[in-house]
């Protein structure tokens, strides 16, 4: 391959990049998102925010996880302001959200029975650049509905999830990452009451680009940390 040809294959994989919201930082102005190590896993090191994350759910327990860790990412992309919209089947309170710090007029919840409406109605909204986030809880999705979602976001700039509650064979689709998240107890507050950190087994199934692995993660003071960071850390200081 000529020299020529090579930097302009370079050139065009960093547009697609780009495109997909894999931008690179600035030199000294790069500010992870927080998802911890996670967001390593990504090209660049940046989390995809103008792209549709699938979120694989076997069963009622993963699905409750899911919407956890989804709602963490979801707490750490409204930061800076911003509204998302929720569709699913079930009611939901948006009170049940404070515990990631997100406010309740941040979330509008759509409540549809069929999965072809609440793709449809997750498709419009991805369209719309006023929003920060939308989340869709479905069973069905194939191929090309979620090209149409991915170009959605390529204009709009919109972050999009998926929650994808089927326990069959999943067929492939064009999302630019599926996740997994299974439920694992609480952190152990060394016999004292009350709940400790929220703590999950987070499997990067498929990443655009970026590399899979799996984490278990502690939700601890607004943002993803392994879990047992801390305890380490001030085991370090202490030694």
């Amino acid at each position: 391959m000529s020299e020529a040809k090579k930097k302009i294959i370079d050139r065009l994989q960093k547009d697609i990049l780009l495109w997909e919201g894999y931008k690179p930082p600035s030199s000294g102005r790069y500010e992870p998102l927080g998802l911890g190590p996670l967001e390593n896993a990504f090209p660049n090191g940046v989390f995809p925010k103008n792209s549709v994350h699938e979120v694989v759910c076997a069963d009622k327990e993963q699905a409750a996880a899911s919407g956890g860790l989804v709602s963490g990412i979801l707490s750490l992309l409204l930061q800076p302001g911003g509204v998302c919209v929720w569709i699913g089947q079930a009611k939901r309170y948006a009170p049940a959200l404070a515990s990631f710090g997100i406010l309740p007029h941040r979330v509008i919840f759509i409540s549809l029975r069929k999965d072809g409406d609440a793709l449809w109605v997750m498709e419009e909204a991805l369209k719309c650049p006023g929003l920060t986030a939308v989340i869709c809880e479905t069973k069905a999705l194939d191929f090309k509905q979620s090209q149409r979602l991915q170009r959605a976001v390529e204009h709009s700039r919109v972050t999009g999830f998926v929650l994808r509650n089927a326990s069959g064979k999943l067929s492939s689709t064009a999302c630019a990452a599926r996740w997994q998240v299974r439920p694992l107890p609480s952190t152990d507050l060394g016999g004292l009451p009350g709940l400790g950190f929220l703590r999950w087994q987070v499997n990067l199934l498929k990443v655009r680009n970026g590399q899979t692995g799996n984490w278990i993660l502690e939700w601890q003071e607004g943002r993803f940390v392994l879990a047992g960071e801390k305890i380490i850390l001030a085991e370090r200081q202490v030694g």
